[in-house]
C-alpha cells in the first residue's frame, strides 16, 4: 500500500542510523549510543516485514520515537502512529519528525485531529445572518473566526490563540460528522476535512491520537464500509504509543454516551440549518418540544447527586418514569419522519441521521440487555466556579450541570481483537509502563492481543545513582483518619529537604485540597493548585518558578515531561487503586469473579501497578536528572501484593530512614 506515487527514497539501514559513529551520533543532537533503541528499531522493522504484531516497553529514555519512525518509513507504505496524548503528538510532528527530515531530506507526514478541532465553512455561512448569537462576546468571536476563515490553510482551531477553550460558539461552528453533508455539501471541495483527507492519502506517516483513531474506527463500523465513512485512510500498520491507554480510549467509544447536551445542540443546530427552509414550518415547534422532553427526562432520572454512579435499576425506572421517556423517543421519531420529507433540502438528510442515531443510541441505553455493557449515569458540574476544570476566571458561562447516561463495554479484548489486531497487518504497541512483573499477560489479556512479539527494552538511565525511593516508616493506612495529618507532617520535612522542587500526585481531588490546606499556611515555598489554572499554564509557572511545588490529581500522573534541578522529587499518597465503587470498575470486577479468576490481584493491583509506574515516571527525564521517590503509603511493605509493585519498578535505590534523603540532597549541595 504505497502512501504516495512518488519513487521509494532510499533510506539508511537502521545500523548505518543509530549505530556509534552512524547518521544520529553525527547529528547537532547530544548523542549517546543506546542499543535498546538500535534493538527496538530492528524488532519494529521485522515485525512491519513480516506482518506481524508486536509489544515493546522501552524504557523512560530509550528514544522510542526515532527507534519506530525509522522502520516505518522505510517500508515505504502508509503507516498510522497513534499517540495517548496531544503533548506526544506534537512532539511528534513539531520535533521529532523535522529533527528527521535535517537528516534524511523532505517527508510525507500529516498530523490530523479530531473534527471537532477544525471548521466548518458550511456551518460558518449559514450562521452568518441567524440570531442566534449569545451576547457581545459570541458576535466578536464569530467575526474572529470569520475574517481567520480567508487565510487560513488548515481550519485547524488552535490557530486562533485568542479563542477561548470554553468557546461555545466554536461548538456550533466545528466539523463533528453528525451534522456533515458528506459530498452533497457544496462546500465540499472547499472544506478542510476534504483536505486533511487528501493530504493523509499523499503521506507515508500520519499522526493521530487514540481518540481521534478509535473515533473513527467507530464511525467506520456503524457505517458499514460506506465510502465516505471516517477520515483516516488504510495503512498497512498502525503504531500505538503510550499503549497503557488503549484499554480506556477503546471502552469510551465502543460504548454509548447520550447527554442532555446533546439533546439541546441536536435542536439548536436543527433551528440554525433549517431556519426559513421551505417544508421545514412545523420543525421549530418540534425542536422546542424535544428541549422541554428532555430537561424533564434528565430531571427524572434516579441519581444521588454528583459523580458517577450506576444505572442498575433501568427496569423499575421504565415503570414508574416511562412515559418521560416515551415523550422524548416519541419527538425524536416525529423529527425524523417529517425530514425524511424534505428531499429538497440538502442539510436535512445528515440531520435525519443524526436524529436516527440519537434515538437508537438512547433507545438502546434504556432497553438494551446487552451482558458485555455496564450501564451507569454521571452528572458533572460545568461552567463558572468548577474549578476542578482548570478554567481561567469569567472563560466559562454560568455554572450548569450535564447528566450523562453511558454504556461501557466491560470487556474490550475481544472487539479490539476482532477490530483492531484481526484487521491490520501489523500493530506496534509500545510506552514506559507495559510490563507487571517483567511480563506482559496483563496488558495482553485485557486488550486481546493474543498473537504479539514481546520485547523490554531497559531505561539506560542510572536509577541505582539518579533515583532514591524513600517509603516512611510508621505512617498510617490512608484510610485511617489519622492519614492526612500523617502525610502533612511527612511531605512538609521533605519538602524542606528538597527546597520544594515538587510534584505532590494524589489519587483523589478531595484528598489533594485537603492536604493543600494543612500544608499552605506552614510551607515557604510557592504552590501550584491543579484546577486553578490550565493545566499547559501550571507547568509553564513550575518551571518558571525556583523551589515550586505543584499539587496535582490524575492528569499529572503521566505526559509531563519536567527535565532538570525544577523537578526534584516526586511524592505520591497512595497507591492509585481505581475507585471499587466506580460502576465500570465493578462489573469487570463481577465479570473477572464470575469467570474464576480473583478481581483484585487479576485486575486491581497490575492496574495500579502500570499508573503508579507512570507517576513515578515524571521524575528521571535525563541522564542528568537526579531527585527522590517518596510513596506515603505504607501497604507497599506491609502487605503481600506490595511485592508486586516492589518488583515492576525500575531499580531505584530505596531507603525507608530520612537521613538517606537528606544524604542524597547533600551531595546534590556539595557538587
Amino acid at each position: 500500500m504505497p502512501a504516495n506515487d512518488s519513487p521509494t527514497r532510499a533510506l539508511p539501514s537502521l545500523h548505518e542510523f543509530f549505530s556509534p559513529g552512524g547518521i544520529l551520533a553525527r547529528s547537532p543532537l547530544p548523542y549517546e549510543y543506546r542499543p535498546g533503541q538500535l534493538e527496538m528499531s530492528r524488532a519494529v522493522e521485522r515485525a512491519l516485514q513480516e506482518r506481524r504484531h508486536l509489544i515493546v516497553e522501552a524504557g523512560t529514555g530509550t528514544g522510542k520515537t526515532l527507534a519506530y519512525l525509522l522502520p516505518a518509513l522505510r517500508t515505504g507504505q502508509r503507516v498510522i502512529v497513534s499517540t495517548g496524548t496531544k503533548a506526544l503528538q506534537d512532539q511528534l510532528y513539531f520535533r521529532d519528525i523535522p529533527f528527521l527530515e535535517t537528516l534524511l531530506g523532505e517527508l510525507h507526514v500529516c498530523y490530523m485531529k479530531g473534527r471537532a478541532n477544525y471548521l466548518c465553512r458550511h456551518k460558518l455561512a449559514a450562521l452568518q445572518n441567524q440570531p442566534i448569537l449569545s451576547g457581545l462576546e459570541e458576535i466578536d468571536q464569530y467575526r474572529q473566526i470569520a475574517e481567520w476563515e480567508k487565510e487560513t490553510e488548515t481550519g485547524d482551531r488552535a490557530e486562533l490563540s485568542g479563542m477561548p477553550e470554553s468557546s461555545a460558539l466554536w461548538g456550533k461552528l466545528d466539523a463533528r460528522s453528525e451534522a456533515c453533508l458528506g459530498s452533497t455539501c457544496p462546500d465540499y471541495r472547499r472544506c478542510f476535512i476534504t483536505e486533511m483527507r487528501r493530504k493523509a492519502l499523499e503521506s507515508d506517516i500520519i499522526i493521530v491520537n487514540h481518540h481521534l483513531f478509535f473515533a473513527d474506527l467507530a464511525v467506520k463500523r456503524e457505517a458499514t464500509g460506506a465510502p465516505d465513512a471516517g477520515i483516516l485512510p488504510e495503512a498497512a500498520a498502525v503504531i500505538f504509543d503510550e499503549a497503557h491507554e488503549l484499554e480506556e480510549v477503546a471502552s469510551s467509544y465502543f460504548g454509548l454516551s447520550v447527554s442532555n447536551i446533546r439533546f439541546e445542540e441536536l435542536a439548536r443546530d436543527t433551528d440554525a440549518l433549517l431556519r426559513g427552509k421551505q417544508g421545514a414550518e412545523s420543525l421549530p415547534a418540534q425542536t422546542q418540544q424535544l428541549r422541554d422532553r428532555a430537561r424533564m427526562f434528565f430531571a427524572g432520572l434516579p441519581m444521588a447527586g454528583d459523580g458517577r454512579q450506576p444505572f442498575t435499576g433501568r427496569e423499575d425506572f421504565l415503570e414508574t418514569q416511562g412515559d418521560l421517556y416515551h415523550a422524548v423517543r416519541a419527538t425524536l421519531q416525529r423529527m425524523e419522519a417529517e425530514m425524511e420529507d424534505l428531499k429538497e433540502i440538502d442539510e436535512a438528510p445528515g440531520l435525519r441521521k443524526r436524529v436516527a442515531r440519537l434515538r437508537s443510541e438512547f433507545e438502546f441505553l434504556l432497553e438494551s440487555s446487552a451482558s458485555n455493557m455496564v450501564y451507569w449515569m454521571e452528572r458533572r458540574v460545568s461552567g463558572a466556579g468548577d474549578k476542578a476544570s482548570g478554567g481561567r476566571p469569567g472563560a466559562f458561562r454560568p455554572q450548569s450541570r450535564t447528566t450523562f447516561l453511558q454504556a461501557t463495554p466491560i470487556d474490550v479484548s475481544e472487539l479490539l481483537f476482532e477490530l483492531v489486531f484481526d484487521q491490520i497487518p501489523t500493530a506496534v504497541l509500545t510506552s514506559a509502563t507495559l510490563t507487571v512483573q517483567g511480563g506482559f499477560e496483563h496488558i495482553r489479556k485485557r486488550l486481546g492481543l493474543s498473537e504479539a512479539r514481546e520485547l523490554v527494552v531497559p531505561s539506560h538511565f542510572r536509577y541505582g545513582e539518579q533515583a532514591l525511593l524513600y517509603l516512611p516508616p510508621e505512617m498510617p493506612d490512608p484510610r485511617d483518619p489519622e492519614f492526612p495529618e500523617a502525610a502533612a507532617r511527612c511531605i512538609r520535612r521533605v519538602l524542606e529537604i528538597t527546597r520544594g522542587r515538587a510534584f505532590c500526585l494524589f489519587t483523589s481531588y478531595a484528598q489533594m485540597r485537603a492536604l493543600y490546606e494543612r500544608l499552605l499556611p506552614v510551607l515557604d515555598f510557592p504552590i501550584l493548585l491543579h484546577g486553578t489554572a490550565p493545566r499547559k499554564a501550571l507547568l509553564e509557572e513550575f518551571r518558571n518558578t525556583p523551589n515550586a511545588v505543584l499539587f496535582g490529581t490524575s492528569s499529572f500522573w503521566q505526559g509531563v515531561d519536567v527535565q532538570g534541578e525544577a523537578l526534584s522529587c516526586v511524592i505520591i499518597d497512595r497507591l492509585p487503586f481505581a475507585v471499587p465503587n466506580d460502576p465500570v470498575v465493578q462489573a469487570r470486577m463481577k465479570a473477572i469473579e464470575e469467570a474464576g479468576g480473583k478481581p483484585f490481584f487479576d485486575y486491581q493491583v497490575p492496574s495500579a501497578v502500570l499508573t503508579l509506574k507512570q507517576g513515578f515516571g515524571r521524575l528521571i527525564r535525563s541522564l542528568e536528572d537526579r531527585g527522590v521517590l517518596v510513596l506515603l503509603d505504607p501497604r507497599i511493605t506491609r502487605q503481600r501484593y506490595g511485592q508486586t509493585f516492589l518488583a515492576s519498578l525500575p531499580p531505584y535505590r530505596m531507603t525507608q530512614t530520612i537521613t538517606d534523603v537528606e544524604a542524597f540532597f547533600a551531595k546534590e549541595t556539595e557538587g
